[in-house]
């Protein structure tokens, strides 16, 4: 390291066994490898020490997402300099070299927002590339809301690695099928529908979810990814319209039922 700028990587977990091994490994490169484990029931904390981690066991409670503890893990970690990392995603040496190099070439507070390979049906879905996060920054002035698939702010500017550096980006290794992606669309609708429900318009659910494929399939390519291209555009739209539709329930819910008023009058 010989003074270079220093970076902590973090992992939040919670049963996160089945690729935590191979995230961990490729994280070698950094100076810090901080696991923030919710109480898990599995190997994961066994995992993380073996690998060489610090492992901070978190209290689950009633919090049942990784966004409720970000920024606990953001604090925690030793350098001011951070990368997030999923415990299925895999950071590849060359962005390693390439953060360090960046930080060192200009080390101001700011993020960089970096692209990641996602992967559907056992193929790299290049419909969804570069898809850029924001997982590496400066914590001075980076906040992480506490919603489900909540991305940071951060109040310094935002670098993006240009796409074409497909080397530089994150590997995500979730291959789910088409079952799981389905099996958690209900539970992660139920949660996003809060976030979503101050912006709800009826009209939404008309237009919302076809766009949403159209989008998907056609004007980012997911054609070009054959029929996993396809599903996963059928997906993004039911997706899309599950929160809207339960959006529109509750509304419904809420609202007086006329007929049940006028069959109870004397």
């Amino acid at each position: 390291m010989n003074g270079r700028p220093k970076i902590s990587a973090i992992v939040q977990t919670y049963n996160a066994a089945e690729h935590l091994e191979r995230c961990l490994r490729a994280l070698a490169p950094f100076d810090e490898i901080l696991v923030v484990d919710m109480e898990s029931t599995d190997d994961t904390a066994a995992i993380a020490a073996r690998c060489g981690a610090r492992v901070v066991v978190k209290e689950r409670g009633e919090h049942r997402i990784v966004e409720a503890y970000r920024n606990f893990a953001i604090h925690e970690a030793r350098y001011d300099w951070v990368l997030v990392v999923d415990a299925d995603e895999i950071v590849p040496r060359a962005l390693a070299d390439y953060l360090y190099a960046e930080i060192e070439r200009d080390p101001s507070p700011r993020a960089i927002m970096i692209p990641i390979r996602n992967y559907f049906m056992g193929r790299w879905m290049r419909a969804y590339y570069p898809d850029y996060i924001l997982r590496f920054f400066n914590r001075e002035g980076a906040e992480w809301p506490y919603e489900i698939h909540a991305r940071p702010s951060h109040r310094g500017p935002k670098v993006y690695i240009p796409a074409k550096r497909t080397d530089l980006a994150f590997i995500h290794l979730a291959n789910e099928s088409v079952g799981q992606t389905f099996s958690k669309m209900n539970s992660y609708t139920d949660r996003e529908k809060t976030r979503r429900s101050k912006r709800y318009n009826p009209v939404k659910l008309f237009y919302e979810p076809p766009f949403r494929f159209f989008k998907s399939y056609i004007l980012k390519g997911g054609i070009r990814d054959g029929l996993p291209g396809f599903i996963h555009a059928v997906h993004d739209a039911v997706y899309r319209f599950s929160i809207l539709a339960k959006i529109e329930e509750d509304r419904q819910n809420a609202l007086p039922d006329k007929d049940i008023d006028r069959d109870s009058s004397c």
